[in-house]
């Protein structure tokens, strides 16, 4: 795949694989252009490009999709380069039978991991258990590091489970706001309200059947994850005042 990494007034054309991590890939713009990678920032559509995730969890689907590079200037780059090295630092986290590597600073929590989790799995964030050393991190927003995580551990995500003797709660309406691309209705806000139970398409056909949007093909996305069609709000994990982000295009996703 063909991309375009535009650099202030500049652009210039790269060969990226969907598979390829977003470390990968700012590892080749070094070796092209020399900039180190811990200077770099990449994004799309406004969303920054994380170097636990893939370029396939982004809506870069087409060929010449444009990426922005911003490269931070440092005037003490190597002392201000060895602080980031002893901040950041990867972990493993296991879930079911597979193990992915994310990245991670000092500044951590349980909640921000969770959500990292969500963008790279899929999986919704209320139904994660995250287990380290065979304890629960039961505090959303208290920081990995106090609970002992150092660089390599390994956290183990365990799905919450309702028994089926229970039925599944109720549905709930949301408020939520769709935001429209620059593109779109010059970046409108829009105010929605749905059911939770409501899919991505039930969400598309409301926006079309207002005339909120023309006919076309779109991708939403919600927390930096593009969202699959079938699936509802609820288990994307979408809460009141969230945002769902609307592109125009289309990328196949599998089903919930």
């Amino acid at each position: 795949m063909n991309i375009t990494i535009v650099m202030g007034e500049s652009e210039f054309s790269m060969e990226v694989s969907p598979q390829e991590s977003i470390l990968e890939t700012k590892q080749k713009i070094e070796n092209l252009l020399g900039v180190p990678v811990a200077s770099q920032n990449l994004s799309v559509f406004g969303f920054e490009l994380l170097d636990g995730l893939y370029i396939q969890d982004y809506p870069i689907s087409t060929q010449g999709t444009k990426i922005r590079l911003t490269i931070f200037q440092n005037s003490n780059t190597i002392a201000e380069t060895s602080v980031q090295q002893i901040e950041n630092f990867q972990i493993i986290v296991k879930i079911s039978a597979r193990k992915i590597n994310i990245d991670i600073d000092r500044t951590e929590t349980v909640r921000s991991l969770k959500e990292k989790i969500h963008i790279v799995d899929g999986t919704p964030i209320r139904r994660m258990a995250l287990y380290f050393s065979g304890n629960e991190l039961n505090d959303d927003y208290r920081s990995l590091i106090e609970y002992g995580v150092q660089e390599f551990s390994e956290i183990i995500v365990f799905l919450k489970t309702v028994s089926r003797m229970v039925t599944d709660p109720p549905s709930r309406g949301l408020n939520l706001v769709v935001q429209t691309s620059s593109s779109l209705l010059n970046a409108a806000k829009i105010p929605v309200e749905m059911s939770d139970l409501g899919t991505v398409n039930d969400l598309r056909q409301l926006l079309l059947d207002r005339t909120i949007l023309p006919m076309d093909d779109y991708i939403f996305i919600h927390k930096q994850r593009i969202m699959r069609d079938s699936c509802s709000l609820r288990w994307h994990g979408v809460e009141n005042g969230d945002f769902v982000y609307v592109f125009k295009g289309s990328v196949s996703r599998e089903a919930c």
